[in-house]
């Protein structure tokens, strides 16, 4: 039997264009572990195309083997990378993936991850984000090229 990985996605702090968040593994006795820092859109009521972060909600992550970005990764991180990491079914939505990234002009309704995180900068900031990457792709990538069910459930607190 596959097993499955579970993610989950607190955003805490929302200001002008751009979320900030946290993403933890959730652990099978459901303690989380700490991952890293994201940034994403702001929250709009109605979408505005590539401005606009996802709803909250539980959503399946998966790969995306085409596009500008998976062959733009495919040979910037070449020793790891098997696929983009796409956040699938997400309604009126299409291409969310995660990726690297410092501030919101870098997401087009994506997630950004990053080791470091900064308030109060017009776009948001995390920093680190290609070792942020490097840290949690190669687990997730490897739990959904098993076969394992990798969701993601995306918490507002902001």
């Amino acid at each position: 039997m596959k097993g499955n990985m579970k993610l989950q996605l607190l955003r805490i702090h929302t200001d002008g264009d751009y979320t900030n968040g946290i993403l933890f593994q959730v652990c099978d006795d459901e303690s989380r572990e700490f991952l890293c820092y994201t940034l994403e859109d702001q929250h709009q009521d109605e979408k505005v195309m590539h401005e606009t972060r996802i709803p909250a909600g539980t959503y399946k992550i998966d790969f995306r083997n085409v596009g500008g970005f998976n062959n733009r990764y495919k040979k910037r991180f070449k020793d790891i990378h098997k696929g983009m990491l796409e956040i699938t079914d997400v309604p009126g939505f299409k291409y969310i993936l995660i990726h690297c990234g410092n501030t919101d002009d870098n997401t087009s309704g994506c997630i950004l991850v990053g080791q470091t995180q900064e308030y109060g900068r017009k776009d948001g900031w995390v920093g680190r984000s290609t070792q942020a990457y490097f840290n949690i792709y190669p687990m997730i990538a490897q739990s959904v090229e098993e076969g394992e069910e990798v969701s993601i459930e995306i918490i507002n607190f902001s």
